[in-house]
C-alpha cells in the first residue's frame, strides 16, 4: 500500500503559534535535569537534537509546579527563577532549527507517586486514595488552601514560562495523575466545591487553565493532555470524557493531546508492541466529535499509522516519543522523501522509561545508544579507515558493520545463515514483532547503502584468510539453545523455540517448555494462530527479569488466549504424547502433541576460542557471544566496537 506523508509535512496553528509541521516529539521524562533543578547539558543537546532532526514542537518532559507536588521526581524546576538562563539556552537551541517548544506543567503524581523518591512524604490526592505503587499506603487529600496555592504556583511557573521563552504550555492531566484523579470519580469523593458534580470536578482544571490564561495572554497556546479511556473497570470512560471536553474548551483550551490508559494499564501509558501501532488513535474519533480545536495523539505510531489518522481528519498533530528517540533525524528524513533510511523503534521499552524506572538514570535506546550521549558519540570518519571483518549478522554485527562503514572503514560481513537478523531476526514471526523485522530490513537498507558487502552461507573458520587480511575482527557468533538433559529430548514432537518460529508447530495442544519471554512470546502467538498452550516454568513466576510494563501486557495477552501457566514445576520426561512434570514432589503428565523447548541460550563461543588464541590482539568480542542478553545489549556492543576504532 502506497501512503501520502505529505500531510505530516504540512503546517498548522494552535492559537497564535504557527508550527512548521504536524510531528511532535511526545513528552517524556528524561532524568537529565540536575541537583539544581536545571537541566543538565546532555538534556538540552537531547532535545535540540529532535528539532535539528526536524520534529514541528519539541514538548518536554513533565515539569512540576513545585518540588512538593513532584514527590520527588528530577525536573525542571520552572517555580524558580534561577531555571531561565539554563532554560532558555534550551529553547532557543530548538528554535535555531525553527521547532516551537512547548512546557509541560503538571501539578503533581498524585497517587502515582513514587514512594522510594517521594523523599518519605505522604503522597497527595484528590481524597484519601491508596497509593498505587504500595496500597497499603494511603494518599492525603489536598485541602482548599493547597488546592488555591497550586493555582497560584501555575501563574508563577507560566510566568517563568515566558521569561524562558516557551512557545506553549500543556496542562498534564493525563493517566490518573493528581488533576486527573480531581476529574474522576474513582478518585475524587470530595464534598466540597471540587468534589461532586462534573463541573465541580473539573473546577481545578478550568481554574489552572484560567490561571495560566491570566499570565499568558489571550494568543499564548494552551494545550490539556487527557486520557479519553481509562481502560479499566471504574475509570473514566470515553462517554465521560466527551463531556469533559467542551468544558476545558469554554476554559480557554487551545488544542487537546488525547489518548488512552492510566496507572492500571500502564501498557498504554507506555505502550507496548503488544498492543500494536497506533493503539491510541481510536480516541480521537470521539474527541473530534466534540471539539473543533486541534487534536493531538501519540501512541506507537508508524509513519504509515500517523499518515492514516492525520488524513482520517480526527487528529491534526501525531506525538512520536520513542520514535524520536531511535531516530531524531526521521522529520527530515521523511522530508526527503526518505521513508527506508528511517530507524524503527522497537517499543520495547528496555532503555527509555524502562531504564528510567529501573536504574534512575537518564533515557537512552535499544537501537540507538548516543540517545542523550550526543556531543560524546557523534560518529566521525577515522583519519585511516581500516579493513573490518565482521562475523555474524545478528543485531551486534549489524550494528558494528553499519557504525565502521560510516566512519570510512572498509566493511565485509560473513554470516553462516541464508539471512541477516541471527536468532533475533529468525524468532520476530508474529505480529508484535513487526518492528523486529522491520529493524533488520533497516539494518539491510543500510548496509547496502554504505557499500557493506554480505557474504551470505559463509561458515567462518579460524584459518580464513580473509581474518589474517583484516586490520580488525568484529565477532558475533551469538548463541545457541539450551536444552537439558532431559528424556526424550530427542523426540520428533519436541523443537527448539527458534525452528519453531522458523517452520511452524505443528498440532492443537502445545506445551512450552521455559516461562521466560521467549516462551511467553510463542504462547501468545500461538494464541493467537488459535492453538491451545501450556506453559511449565520451573521457578514461581513466568517473565522473570522482563520489564514491568510489558510484563503486564504479555500477561494481559496469555490470560486472553486462556494460556494454562504451570509454575514451580519441573520438567521430568518428553514422550511422545505430552510432557511430564512435577510439582511438590507429585508428577504429572500433559498431553502435547508438540513440544516446544524454551529453556533459554548459551553462548556460542566455538570459534571465539580459537579467534582468541590467533588473532587476540585485534579481536572484539561483542553480541550472545560474550554473554547472552537482550538486543540492545549487542547493539550496544556493535556500536562501542566500532566507535573505538582508532
Amino acid at each position: 500500500m502506497l501512503y501520502n506523508y505529505d500531510l505530516m509535512l504540512q503546517p498548522m496553528k494552535i492559537n497564535g503559534m504557527r508550527v512548521k509541521n504536524r510531528i511532535i516529539l511526545s513528552p517524556m521524562g528524561t532524568f537529565t535535569p540536575m541537583k539544581d533543578n536545571t537541566d543538565s547539558e546532555e538534556g538540552i543537546r537531547y532535545y535540540e537534537e529532535r528539532a535539528k532532526g526536524g520534529a514541528g514542537m519539541i514538548t518536554t518532559g513533565a515539569m512540576f509546579i513545585t518540588t512538593k507536588m513532584a514527590q520527588g521526581s528530577p525536573t525542571i524546576g520552572v517555580d524558580d527563577f534561577r531555571c531561565i538562563p539554563k532554560t532558555t539556552v534550551m529553547v532557543e537551541r530548538c528554535h535555531r532549527w525553527g521547532a516551537k517548544v512547548c512546557l509541560q506543567l503538571s501539578a503533581g503524581t498524585g497517587r502515582n507517586g513514587a514512594l522510594d523518591v517521594a523523599g518519605g512524604t505522604q503522597l497527595l490526592s484528590a481524597s484519601e486514595n491508596p497509593a498505587f505503587y504500595d496500597p497499603t499506603q494511603f494518599c492525603r487529600a489536598m485541602t482548599i488552601e493547597e488546592i488555591q496555592t497550586a493555582i497560584e504556583e501555575f501563574k508563577v511557573c507560566t510566568d517563568l514560562a515566558l521569561k524562558a521563552g516557551y512557545d506553549a504550555i500543556e496542562i498534564h492531566a493525563h493517566a490518573g495523575y493528581i488533576i486527573d484523579q480531581f476529574m474522576s470519580p474513582i478518585w475524587n469523593r470530595r464534598t466540597d466545591e471540587y468534589g461532586g458534580s462534573l463541573e465541580n470536578r473539573c473546577r481545578f482544571a478550568v481554574e489552572i487553565i484560567q490561571a495560566i490564561r491570566e499570565v499568558a495572554g489571550p494568543k499564548f497556546p494552551i494545550l490539556y493532555r487527557i486520557s479519553m479511556d481509562h481502560r479499566f473497570e471504574g475509570g473514566r470512560t470515553l462517554e465521560d470524557s466527551m463531556e469533559i471536553l467542551p468544558i476545558l474548551e469554554a476554559a480557554g483550551v487551545d488544542a487537546f493531546d488525547v489518548d488512552a490508559g492510566a496507572y492500571e494499564t500502564q501498557d498504554y501509558i507506555f505502550p507496548t508492541s503488544y498492543v500494536g501501532e497506533g493503539c491510541m488513535a481510536y480516541v480521537c474519533e470521539y474527541a473530534r466529535k466534540v471539539t473543533k480545536k486541534p487534536i493531538i495523539n501519540a501512541g506507537n505510531h508508524s509513519m504509515e499509522t500517523a499518515a492514516e489518522l492525520l488524513a482520517s481528519g480526527n487528529a491534526d498533530f501525531v506525538q512520536f516519543g520513542r520514535q524520536l528517540i531511535a531516530d531524531p533525524e526521521f522529520p527530515n528524513k521523511l522530508k526527503a522523501g526518505c521513508r527506508e533510511d528511517i530507524r524503527p523503534c522497537l517499543i520495547c521499552n528496555e532503555e527509555c522509561i524502562g531504564r528510567i524506572f529501573g536504574r534512575l538514570t537518564q533515557l537512552s535506546c535499544s537501537v540507538n545508544p548516543a540517545v542523550g550521549l550526543e556531543d560524546y558519540m557523534e560518529i566521525r570518519p577515522l583519519e585511516k579507515p581500516k579493513r573490518v571483518a565482521v562475523i555474524g549478522a545478528g543485531p551486534a554485527g549489524l550494528e558494528a558493520a553499519r557504525v565502521a562503514a560510516l566512519r570510512g572503514c572498509s566493511v565485509t560481513v560473513y554470516e553462516k545463515e541464508a539471512e541477516i537478523g541471527g536468532v533475533y531476526g529468525a524468532i520476530a514471526t508474529s505480529s508484535f514483532k513487526k518492528r523486529i523485522r522491520d529493524l533488520i530490513t533497516w539494518y539491510d537498507v543500510q548496509l547496502h547503502k554504505l557499500g557493506v558487502e554480505i557474504k551470505l552461507n559463509y561458515e567462518m573458520k579460524a584459518d580464513d584468510p580473509v581474518l589474517y587480511e583484516a586490520d580488525e575482527i568484529f565477532a558475533g557468533t551469538g548463541s545457541v539453545p539450551f536444552v537439558p538433559p532431559i528424556p526424550g529430548k530427542d523426540l520428533p514432537n519436541v523443537v527448539d523455540v527458534t525452528e519453531a518460529h522458523k517452520h511452524g508447530v505443528d498440532g492443537k495442544n502445545i506445551v512450552i517448555c521455559g516461562g521466560g519471554l521467549s516462551g511467553a512470546d510463542t504462547a501468545v502467538e500461538l494464541g493467537e494462530d488459535g492453538k491451545s498452550c501450556t506453559i511449565v516454568e520451573m521457578l514461581p513466576d513466568i517473565c522473570n527479569g522482563v520489564f514491568f510494563i510489558n510484563k503486564m501486557s504479555v500477561c494481559r495477552y496469555l490470560e486472553k488466549y486462556k494460556v494454562d501457566i504451570k509454575t514451580s514445576a519441573k520438567v521430568v520426561a518428553f514422550e511422545s504424547d505430552g510432557v511430564v512434570i512435577e510439582r511438590d514432589g507429585v508428577q504429572d503428565k500433559i498431553p502435547a502433541d508438540t513440544i516446544v523447548t524454551a529453556f533459554g541460550q548459551r553462548p556460542n563461543t566455538a570459534l571465539i576460542d580459537e579467534l582468541e588464541a590467533k588473532y587476540a590482539a585485534k579481536l572484539t568480542v561483542m553480541g550472545d557471544c560474550a554473554g547472552v542478553a537482550k538486543a540492545a545489549k549487542a547493539i550496544r556492543e556493535g556500536f562501542y566496537a566500532a566507535m573505538a576504532l582508532q
